[in-house]
């Protein structure tokens, strides 16, 4: 099927065509390409191979899963190696300033770039404009219409290689999972240390709550290691566009503007021409401030019973401290566990840290009738994994070498590499595992299974003129006055860039949701149409400033059919990715389920674009998709089908009931059929969580801790 495609979506980045329809808009970008360098923000961890020595713990992969887990482990008294085939790149610009988080995510010393399927069927994938080729030229082409002789890659799925994973390229939103998430993991495994309201015991001890509003205080923690804060209602006051944004998603919502919300259209009365077309003076922004803090300051972490069901447009919370408006992640708290001495200068922690240490498997001493996990072998040297834009695709290299743990090997290499390195290790589906000769340790034919991911999918709108917020930004090229304001500002006076992007959101329930929220809609003012190499260069640039998305985001999918499965027998290739989206992996019910609700999520975003009036004179026009798919119900389903993407792959090594066959782990996050060997990140559970499940993976480290220390005590 053919979409008319008004205007130019994308913009030249690299090498870009625009074209009157879908079919032939493309975008190619070099697969290693030139960055700008700039001096850390403060301290990073120089790379460095495992000692030689015996540690009680080996934490294998540095993100939200390992990094808790490794610092409480270590702040116990345990001796801990936390390894991680990346390296330490916590304090660079794009890492600390919450506004570049898009730019972080294409790092090349960060990023590693997966490509997915999101179909077996290679007549459906090939209907994803964003599917990614490999030129004859070593260049990466996505579009409809490759070049000769291009090597099909797959949809691109960028994820973080270093010290905090993708905690350090995430847009920052901290959002508790509904109280739903863990009662079921509570009743699937009759473990009852997994109720919610248990479980938010671990969102109080790791949040340091920052935000400068009142919140339901009984509901949040203050002390914790994770800041939270929101963006300063200031910035969106000053600029008459994003405004009129908020006033339009308001009306989509059916919210009543009453109080000091009624009042925004007044404050502008007495505005002469030319103040409706810059940043409002600050004599202004009092009743706007409290106009937009009557609409959007709902606490979406309060102990309110209606808290996952009720409909609210708010202000997202955001893993950042205020006023300081920078990062916050679990990469700080263990590199500070790490660094920490004594006060005679030795170290306080027996914490060490590996970097550019890629893990090729997990050890069993098999003398007894359970295997029981001993250590690890790996391999050190930078750009080993071939998911890296800078790893040779044809050279294997590195330097190997083994360590050994006494206690426990826990694996939190992320949704991807945790299932991976268990087959690699003799731990997975024996005829997987014996088709690339690998000794089978354990039969576990979950391993590689139950894959779950969000349906994602952008409305964009085209403005007639520039948001006046970020006329000043030029995101870290030269003369960027946004970044001046950022590091010289204090408090709501750094300016855009406290921002992650997506700072107002709407949650909704479809009408396929079960008592939960499914639908969240956010918004941002930039072009954003999914994933590909190369999408930083062009979702908002120092000269493309007149675009806003609201991007929809289906929770709770119901398709748990997609598989990780092995390419080789090399650590350092890659896996074969597929999530077998909608009819491919789920019932006609589920799958329609599914899309119903997505359409409903598409519609809301459209009817709230154009519910917008805007205050200085401008206008906004849907360009994506175009309009006549979106009024028209089977042109939208099947643009949802072709073009829906994911960023939160999780589920590959779930937990489950002792007696399923296809549990890989316990509710201790234990590894089934052998000793000494945990899983701990996103693979482990059993169903997708929430939202924006980073918080939710903090939480479950927190927890694993506590297990780990207490099956010590008993």
């Amino acid at each position: 099927m053919k979409f008319t495609v008004h205007g130019a979506l994308l913009c030249a980045g690299a090498t870009f065509v625009a074209a009157a329809n879908k079919d032939d808009i493309h975008f190619t970008y070099p697969r290693y390409p030139a960055q700008a360098r700039y001096v850390a923000l403060g301290p990073q961890l120089e790379p460095a191979p495992p000692a030689n020595k015996t540690y009680e713990y080996i934490v294998v992969g540095a993100g939200p899963g390992g990094s808790p887990l490794a610092a409480r482990l270590a702040m116990a008294g345990h001796s801990v190696l936390l390894i991680d085939a990346g390296g330490d790149h916590g304090n660079l610009r794009e890492v600390k300033i919450p506004a570049m988080s898009i730019w972080s995510s294409e790092r090349s010393e960060l990023t590693w770039a997966y490509y997915t399927h999101h179909y077996e069927d290679e007549k459906m994938t090939k209907k994803d404009r964003k599917l990614t080729y490999r030129t004859k030229d070593g260049s990466l082409y996505s579009g409809l219409s490759p070049p000769e002789g291009a090597e099909m890659l797959g949809n691109y799925y960028p994820r973080v290689g270093g010290v905090g994973g993708c905690s350090q390229h995430n847009a920052l939103i901290s959002i508790l999972p509904t109280n739903g998430d863990w009662n079921r993991i509570k009743e699937l495994t009759g473990d009852d240390s997994w109720d919610a309201e248990k479980m938010r015991g671990y969102y109080k001890k790791i949040e340091k709550n920052e935000q400068p509003f009142p919140v339901d205080a009984d509901a949040h923690g203050y002390s914790g290691w994770l800041k939270t804060a929101v963006t300063p209602l200031s910035l969106a006051a000053q600029d008459f566009k994003i405004i009129s944004v908020i006033l339009g998603a308001a009306a989509s919502a059916g919210v009543e503007l009453n109080g000091p919300l009624s009042q925004l259209r007044k404050l502008t009365e007495n505005l002469t021409g030319g103040l409706l077309n810059k940043l409002l003076p600050i004599n202004y922004l009092t009743g706007m401030v409290d106009g937009l803090a009557s609409l959007l300051l709902h606490d979406m972490s309060t102990n309110d019973p209606n808290r996952d069901s009720t409909p609210a447009l708010v202000q997202m919370p955001l893993s950042m401290g205020a006023p300081s408006y920078e990062r916050s992640s679990p990469r700080d708290l263990v590199y500070k566990v790490a660094t920490a001495k004594n006060p005679d200068g030795s170290k306080k922690y027996m914490l060490d840290i590996a970097t550019n240490t890629l893990v090729t498997k997990v050890n069993f001493d098999t003398t007894d009738e359970r295997p029981k996990a001993t250590g690890v072998d790996y391999l050190y040297g930078e750009s080993l994994y071939r998911a890296d834009p800078r790893a040779s695709l044809t050279e294997d290299g590195g330097v190997p070498g083994s360590v050994s743990a006494s206690r426990e090997v826990i694996l939190s290499a992320g949704t991807f590499n945790t299932p991976q390195i268990l087959k690699l290790s003799g731990v997975g589906p024996a005829d997987e595992l014996e088709k690339f000769d690998i000794p089978v340790i354990k039969n576990l034919p979950g391993v590689g299974t139950n894959l779950q991911d969000r349906y994602e999918l952008g409305v964009t709108a085209e403005v007639s003129s520039d948001f006046d917020l970020v006329q000043e930004c030029t995101y870290l090229a030269e003369g960027d006055k946004c970044y001046d304001q950022w590091i010289n500002g204090i408090g709501a006076l750094k300016g855009p860039y406290t921002t992650g992007g997506l700072a107002v959101g709407y949650f909704m329930t479809s009408s396929q949701a079960e008592g939960e929220h499914d639908i969240w809609v956010g918004g941002l003012p930039a072009i954003f149409q999914g994933y590909f190499p190369g999408y930083s260069t062009h979702i908002l640039t120092a000269t493309n400033k007149n675009h806003w998305t609201w991007l929809v985001l289906k929770a709770h999918t119901r398709n748990t059919a997609g598989t990780v499965n092995l390419t080789s027998a090399n650590p350092r290739d890659t896996p074969k990715i597929t999530f077998h989206n909608l009819f491919e992996g789920s019932s006609v019910e589920d799958a329609n389920k599914d899309l119903q609700a997505v359409v409903e999520g598409m519609r809301w975003a459209v009817k709230a674009i154009d519910e917008i009036r805007p205050l200085d004179g401008s206008t906004f026009t849907q360009v994506w998709p175009p309009r006549n798919v979106t009024d028209d119900d089977a042109a939208l389903r099947d643009w949802i089908a072709e073009e829906v993407w994911g960023h939160h792959a999780s589920c590959l090594c779930p937990m489950g009931a002792d007696g399923d066959p296809m549990a890989v782990l316990d509710s201790k996050f234990r590894v089934r059929g052998v000793e000494g060997l945990r899983v701990v990140d996103a693979s482990a559970f059993p169903k997708i969580v929430g939202t924006f499940p980073v918080l939710s993976i903090y939480m479950m480290s927190e927890k694993a801790a506590d297990v780990i220390l207490a099956d010590l005590a008993a």
